[in-house]
């Protein structure tokens, strides 16, 4: 079935840090359907800018039909979403995207949860729904968020670049320290980290699914605006790519080139 854009409610706001901001937003169906690692589209009200902005779905309730989003202010639309408050309208369109495959971490399994920076909010419902042994890294630049909401779903493991909090250095650094093992990775990042994560689980034979950060435009595969190099050749565009709204966001790690 086609997404369509829906009007929703603003449940409530709270402001994490100087430029990281979570909402609720009520809206059943896709607060029923979402899966962890999918992503939704929020539009501005400001009709100068047609193209929404792609935010990761950080939870959902399912009872109270909600689902939550945490995003960084880095222009003008998400600064516009930061100012909304418990009440307003939202227009969003989703789920989208593809998710962390689960069934990779079965019972008996062990897991890396690995966020980076605006990455890590994804990697928390995914936390909540994986029923196998979890350790969760995390890395910063500085200030953390979201980092104890970790603690009751796995072990928590963090990495600062400035060695404030954690391990100094990547989230690499975090598991050779702490002497980490794992048979799955599922990881959200910046591409530098997910890149080393790649060469990582290579190295060590792990099972390895990225879920690559990008700007989209459409966020339904129509506009090739957010392709990345695969292995495969993709049926829309008929070359080596895949489109990260539409394909992924989430890939094995040996069916992408970072």
């Amino acid at each position: 079935m086609a997404q369509r854009k829906v009007t929703a409610f603003v449940d409530s706001q709270e402001r994490l840090t100087e430029d990281v901001y979570s909402m609720w937003i009520r809206e059943e169906e896709m607060a029923a359907k979402a899966k962890p690692g999918q992503f939704i589209s929020v539009y501005t009200k400001d009709g100068a800018k047609l193209l929404p902005r792609p935010i990761s779905i950080c939870e959902t309730n399912k009872e109270t039909g909600m689902l939550r989003i945490v995003y960084r202010t880095v222009g003008a639309g998400t600064e516009e979403f930061s100012r909304y408050q418990a009440g307003d309208t939202v227009d969003i369109m989703g789920p989208l995207g593809n998710g962390f495959p689960l069934e990779e971490a079965a019972e008996g399994k062990t897991a890396f949860l690995i966020g980076g920076g605006i990455g890590i909010p994804p990697m928390l419902e995914l936390a909540k729904q994986l029923h196998c042994k979890k350790e969760v890294i995390l890395g910063y630049r500085d200030v953390l968020f979201l980092n104890e909401e970790f603690a009751p779903y796995g072990e928590v493991v963090l990495a600062t670049e400035d060695g404030s909090a954690g391990t100094k250095g990547n989230v690499i650094d975090a598991i050779r320290e702490h002497g980490l093992k794992a048979d799955v990775i599922f990881a959200c990042g910046p591409t530098p980290m997910l890149r080393a994560l790649k060469a990582y689980a290579a190295e060590e034979s792990i099972t390895c699914f990225l879920s690559l950060e990008e700007k989209m435009a459409c966020g339904i595969g129509a506009c090739l605006a957010c392709v990345c190099k695969t292995k495969n050749v993709d049926e829309h565009s008929q070359v080596h790519n895949a489109r990260i709204c539409k394909d992924g966001p989430v890939f094995r790690a040996e069916e992408v080139e970072l």
